[in-house]
């Protein structure tokens, strides 16, 4: 079993602290960068030259293959911590709410043992600390910069209030879901409300659209896949006495199966445009696409597994979610696994009120040094 030093683990919690009480939104991560690349510098850790304007990578080994790559991100969230802590977030409306400290100060404890042990490694470790996760789209970032051209397995962790400390959540495929916005602009004709008659009522468009589209899910989905349509904003009008003549709708949609995903997007455009047509109106649709569903690769999904179990962390399946996670983009052409850590119950991520146990640290760090190591002897 691989194990932690004292020393490292009291480093990494008081950064943890740190990072927490500064936070820092996407793209805006520079004081977070500069803490990190300190950290990694004390440690006499290597840091390339990367196109990166926040978060960086850096490089533990020999500098040759086989490459394997832990990924941590870094960005925090414009929400107003509620936790009450004495380390709680010094930047009003702004927190890591979603525990991209723990991912930065675990991936951090797992590089300075991999540092102090790197001539024992067969092979180069790159770390990454991914700005902007939550944008999302940083991990597009680090992929443009060539930087994880030569690695060969690539994992992340996620801190999870579902399990307690000690505890790794691993499952193979898809454990997060594709995340796209849609917005959609029905055009109708404004008039009177006393005379809907001479007008084409945009409202009556949309409503039935927001009716219809849940008959994707319903009717053209398997009934096994777990996929769905949110329609979360509804505006149209600004009196009480006027049929507007437009209407907007926006929504997003969550998919695990990339057929599932083209299908729904089809059947979206075309139910809007039916729906807009049969009243005598028009739409817009607008797409934004998101993230593909993450993609765990059978082989590391059995190696984290194996590696948990041998750093004594009970193993258990990850539940799958329908939220979205950038780390996906990585796994479009790298194999890996992204993992769930236990880090004590709370209230949910992107919560007010959510927190981790820094008493997770410790494990999580070790746990990720022991996979990077077990991982370059298995390629």
């Amino acid at each position: 079993m691989l194990q932690i030093s004292k020393d490292i683990i009291q480093k990494i919690t008081e950064e943890f602290y740190w990072l927490h009480r500064h936070p820092e939104l996407s793209y805006q991560e520079v004081g977070t960068t500069a803490r990190l690349r300190a950290a990694l510098a004390r440690a006499g850790v290597r840091v390339l030259e990367v196109p990166l304007k926040t978060g960086l990578v850096a490089e533990i080994g020999t500098g040759e293959a086989p490459v394997v790559g832990l990924r941590a991100d870094i960005d925090a969230l414009p929400v107003t911590e509620q936790t009450g802590l004495a380390y709680a977030s010094e930047k009003p409306g702004v927190m890591h709410a979603c525990g991209h400290d723990f991912h930065m100060t675990s991936v951090l404890g797992a590089a300075l043992y991999l540092k102090q042990h790197e001539k024992e490694l067969q092979g180069t470790v790159r770390i990454v600390f991914q700005p902007a996760e939550e944008a999302p789209g940083g991990a597009r970032d680090v992929l443009a910069t060539h930087a994880l051209d030569d690695v060969q397995a690539l994992f992340g962790l996620h801190t999870s209030p579902l399990f307690p400390v000690g505890t790794v959540g691993v499952s193979a495929g898809a454990v997060t879901a594709s995340v796209d916005k849609f917005v959609l602009r029905f055009t109708g004709k404004g008039t009177h409300a006393a005379h809907p008659e001479r007008g084409v009522d945009p409202i009556v468009m949309a409503s039935s659209f927001v009716l219809a589209v849940q008959s994707i899910i319903s009717r053209n989905i398997d009934p096994a896949h777990r996929d769905l349509v949110s329609i979360t904003r509804f505006t149209s009008g600004n009196t009480w006495n006027v049929i507007p003549a437009v209407a907007e709708l926006e929504g997003t949609v969550r998919c695990l199966d990339n057929a599932d995903r083209a299908l729904i997007e089809k059947r979206l455009r075309e139910l809007a445009d039916g729906q807009a047509k049969s009243f005598g109106g028009s739409v817009e649709v607008a797409w934004t696409a998101g993230p593909p569903a993450t993609d765990n690769t059978p082989h590391w999904s059995d190696c984290a597994r194996e590696v948990a179990a041998a750093q004594g962390l009970t193993v258990a399946a990850a539940p799958v979610s329908l939220a979205g996670e950038d780390f996906a983009y990585y796994q479009t052409t790298l194999p890996g696994c992204f993992v769930l850590v236990g880090t004590g119950k709370s209230p949910a991520n992107h919560n007010p009120a959510f927190r981790v146990d820094p008493a997770a640290l410790g494990p999580a760090a070790a746990y990720l040094a022991a996979l990077a190591m077990q991982a370059l002897i298995r390629i």
